[in-house]
């Protein structure tokens, strides 16, 4: 079979032990994203599978028409926000799914977005590598206040960490959320204007759905204090459009540290939080480390192997009548 796996950021998917799951067919792998609509049917125009890694390419019923051969699009995980499922129904084409949501990976790198943030830690190694020295003085954690906006699988781990750096934990969310926090000795905010207003530390651990798109608008932000840190390693869409970019001018809150962007790749610098010195920016390596690479691209390749001994699949749309 002809597989593609378009977007293969990090250029290491053959490196993972899972690969030799589909090592004898006819894989291309495409490490820069296409530059537009046309270069990318020309990559995945003669794909019998196309391997779809989250949500770094949108699969789109503009695109999945221009692609006959497609007999099979593999997730990467177990869901995308930004593929047509029905539109891959209507036109034959299975979509297999992933098992796995990991919180653990994205939990760290929230945990470590806080402490680099508060202590300027990429500033300053940035600066001793120009050969300058140390001039700024940072925030402590102990003591503050870490909010956490959604107690969920992740929230509840950077909870769990922020607790064991001696910081106040404070939640709010849907009421499972308020819930699991009283049951954890977690304070729960009175309301979410209560958990802006009084978190040192606030951290985005909803999760995207249409009606928490643009849930964190303007006015919450204003709330915040001068000092304080908001960190999104969920979701960049969480923010109503420009919000965070607008508030940061404005001083509330003081500082952000963020993974997600509306658009990605961020390329060349192309964005405005890259320009701003109160913000600490990494390229969406919430999930991208060893273990969740193979755990996830583990269940996405046995899909593949399923496929090809016409063994029953994991469906995101399991009415579905194939192509041929």
């Amino acid at each position: 079979m002809k597989i593609v796996i378009p977007n293969d950021y990090q250029d290491m998917v053959d490196q993972l032990p899972c690969y030799s799951l589909i090592r004898h067919h006819d894989v291309t792998r495409y490490r820069e994203p296409a530059r537009d609509l046309d270069q990318l049917v020309e990559r995945l125009a003669d794909a019998d599978v196309v391997v779809s890694i989250r949500e770094r390419v949108e699969f789109s019923r503009a695109l999945l028409e221009r692609l006959p051969k497609l007999k099979l699009l593999a997730l990467v995980g177990r869901n995308s926000q930004v593929l047509d499922v029905k539109a891959a129904t209507a036109l034959g084409i299975p979509v297999a799914t992933g098992l796995s949501n990991s919180p653990v990976a994205p939990a760290e790198l929230t945990l470590a977005l806080i402490v680099a943030a508060r202590r300027n830690i990429a500033l300053e190694a940035e600066r001793m590598r120009r050969g300058d020295w140390p001039c700024t003085l940072s925030h402590r954690l102990r003591g503050s206040t870490l909010g956490i906006f959604g107690l969920g699988h992740i929230g509840a781990l950077v909870a769990e960490g922020g607790k064991g750096l001696g910081m106040k934990v404070l939640v709010w969310g849907q009421k499972n959320s308020l819930e699991k926090a009283t049951a954890a000795g977690y304070e729960a905010a009175k309301s979410k204007a209560d958990l802006f207003e009084r978190s040192d530390v606030l951290s985005l651990s909803v999760r995207l759905r249409p009606e928490t798109r643009g849930i964190v608008g303007p006015d919450d932000l204003a709330r915040m204090k001068p000092t304080a840190l908001i960190v999104n390693v969920a979701r960049a869409e969480l923010f109503a459009p420009g919000a965070l970019v607008e508030a940061l001018k404005k001083g509330r809150p003081g500082y952000a540290a963020v993974d997600v962007y509306d658009e990605e790749p961020v390329v060349n610098g192309d964005h405005p939080l890259l320009k701003m010195p109160n913000v600490l920016c990494t390229p969406h390596l919430g999930w991208a480390e060893w273990d969740n690479f193979e755990l996830y691209f583990r269940e996405c390749f046995e899909q593949i192997v399923a496929f090809e001994k016409g063994q029953p699949l994991r469906l995101a749309n399991p009415d579905v009548k194939r192509r041929q």
